[in-house]
């Protein structure tokens, strides 16, 4: 006879047993879930979330623009989880922004549109808002797996007058708090998104220059290989986290 606390009992009582002492298995945590409710209850509902006003915006300029003559709002469903990309013509990878700034100058002819600028911003937020709900799903190209390690090569290296890399905050640190603020694990999966701190919308790049000045390092040009290795590493640590945009952060 086997004994009561043997086969699949015990299994299932040492499973219970390892969630109550380690919690649930490892894995990426967005910001999100370390938010105050008020600022998650900001993020979900639409009428109240500040980066829908850029939606909005983004979508009256992806008509403007010309963009409707090539794509619509549903084609572009999924492809902000996919990017970084890697772009054959120019024999490297590419981001979202970089994407759209290239539709605007090869196809449209335009004159490339800052960074950090409304335009930029308004149309990356419409973009990759069409994928929110989404898990996140890294590029297949294996000529991006290079790009990646890289990417991951700066994640980890020590940075600037403080001799801090990102990975000693939010991985090493992630949960912890740093002068009462809870360190997150960082995870990229929301931009561009609204930030209460900045009191607008902003990209991934600039949340990446603000952690590089924070440890007195000097950051990279904006568009620079560096950042878009980086965006890279951080997609494939979000593996499977859904699209937040636009994400509502501190």
């Amino acid at each position: 006879m086997n004994h009561p606390w043997t086969g699949p009992r015990l299994a299932r009582v040492a499973l219970l047993l390892a969630v109550a002492v380690f919690g649930p298995a490892a894995g990426p945590r967005s910001g999100f879930e370390t938010m105050s409710p008020e600022l998650r209850a900001m993020q979900q509902d639409d009428l109240a979330n500040p980066g829908m006003l850029h939606v909005a915006e983004g979508e009256a300029q992806f008509q403007q623009q010309g963009c409707t003559a090539c794509h619509s709002a549903e084609a572009m469903q999924g492809v902000a989880a996919r990017y970084p990309a890697f772009d054959a013509a120019r024999d490297g990878p590419i981001d979202l922004a970089g994407r759209i700034a290239q539709c605007r100058e090869e196809r449209q002819g335009r004159a490339p549109l800052p960074r950090e600028g409304k335009e930029m911003l308004a149309l990356s937020v419409f973009v990759a808002h069409q994928s929110r709900g989404l898990p996140l799903t890294p590029n297949p190209d294996p000529r991006m797996e290079f790009v990646r390690r890289q990417g991951e090569a700066l994640f980890r290296e020590r940075r600037g007058q403080l001799n801090l890399s990102c990975g000693q905050c939010h991985d090493d640190n992630a949960g912890r708090r740093l002068a009462g603020s809870l360190i997150p694990e960082g995870h990229a999966n929301g931009y561009p998104l609204y930030r209460l701190e900045w009191q607008g919308l902003g990209s991934l790049q600039r949340r990446l220059r603000n952690c590089m000045v924070g440890v007195r390092s000097e950051p990279f040009a904006p568009g620079a290989a560096e950042y878009i290795a980086l965006e890279a590493f951080l997609a494939e640590r979000a593996r499977g986290l859904v699209v937040e945009t636009p994400a509502v952060r501190p």
